[in-house]
């Protein structure tokens, strides 16, 4: 990560704001200016062609809510690392990269989503809310990656860059989505590289970005929580330090050879289902708060959720959703047992 970008310097911050703001033109300029093949396939998205024939295809994606600007920071100094370095030598480009800045008006506005969570409408739901700006989005976004990973080889990523909410016992820590019957041991190994604390794998349907990725296009997908939210500028890159290394390693495509995080798979989901909800935790719970084995979750009218012959640990814990909205994920983990 460059000395100027941990310091917060001006160039970087400069570049974060264009990013906040959706504006890629002027990034993809500056590469084009060195030679690479250069597309704006769609307000927001920026495709950089490596020359590379069957490279792999990575796509980065941040912003896909509003409030979460942090990553977008982290995304501006890979882009100002990838041009140094690409300005001397071409192979610091090995794939062929999209970068995807995901809901611009709810950037702009400073907001989680403008009216509709774009996190909830990839795939066929959007299909129903014509009428939402975000749906709107979500099948622009989806048109764009079909056509970047339909003319790509066996070799698809996806890492989808978002901030949490609140404190999490883990500071750092991947949901990925489990298409087949084992995780994909080279995005594992990537995710222990990249200083992600831990992987919580998941086989429920998803309609968020990088679930909709893994499903539909086979990709290596994981939707990345880096830290909690910040300000534009505030975000202490250093901690992102390793994550940002790791990114730049895959578009080099050097990729590591082994290693995992600490792994967690989701048994349960919680879902208020009436104004009747009552959770055990509040809405400042940290993300993986601990529940003894057996012991009480939430109530929510005749149902009761409880933890099953382990301990279980909640994940995005938000007791006050709408009704039929999810209130957390409930988490055990892999092996041993959290400390």
């Amino acid at each position: 990560m460059s000395s100027e970008a941990a310091q917060g310097g001006g160039t970087h911050a400069f570049c974060a704001s264009l990013l906040a703001r959706g504006e890629l033109d002027r990034a993809g300029a500056s590469l084009a200016a060195i030679g690479f093949d250069v597309q704006l396939p769609a307000p927001g998205v920026l495709q950089v062609a490596s020359g590379r024939s069957g490279a792999p295809r990575v796509l980065l994606s941040a912003g896909v809510h509003g409030d979460e600007v942090g990553p977008l920071e982290l995304l501006a100094d890979v882009l100002a690392q990838l041009h140094e370095e690409a300005s001397r030598d071409h192979t610091a480009l090995a794939c062929d990269m999209m970068i995807a800045i995901g809901n611009p008006p709810a950037l702009a506005a400073g907001k989680r989503f403008v009216s509709t969570d774009l996190n909830r409408l990839f795939g066929s739901r959007h299909d129903s809310m014509e009428a939402s700006a975000e749906a709107q989005r979500a099948a622009v976004l989806m048109r764009a990656v079909d056509t970047f990973f339909r003319e790509s080889g066996p070799q698809r990523w996806h890492f989808d860059l978002h901030s949490t909410i609140r404190a999490s016992l883990y500071p750092s820590f991947a949901v990925v989505p489990q298409i087949g019957p084992e995780p994909e041991p080279a995005l594992l190994a990537w995710l222990a590289h990249a200083g992600i604390d831990a992987a919580i794998l998941t086989t429920l349907p998803s309609t968020t970005f990088s679930g909709w990725t893994a499903r539909q296009h086979h990709a290596c997908s994981a939707t990345l929580e880096l830290g909690r939210i910040a300000l534009l500028g505030q975000t202490d890159l250093r901690s992102l330090a390793a994550t940002g290394m790791a990114l730049q390693r895959l578009l080099r495509d050097e990729l590591p050879a082994s290693g995992s995080p600490p792994r967690f798979r989701v048994v349960q989901e919680l879902r208020k289902h009436s104004e009747a909800f009552r959770a055990r935790f509040d809405a400042n719970a940290p993300n993986f708060t601990r529940f003894a084995a057996g012991s009480l979750i939430a109530e929510d009218d005749a149902i009761s959720y409880r933890a099953g012959s382990c301990d279980e640990y909640v994940v995005f814990p938000n007791p006050d959703v709408r009704v039929g909205l999810r209130a957390g994920l409930m988490v055990v983990r892999e092996g041993l047992d959290l400390a």
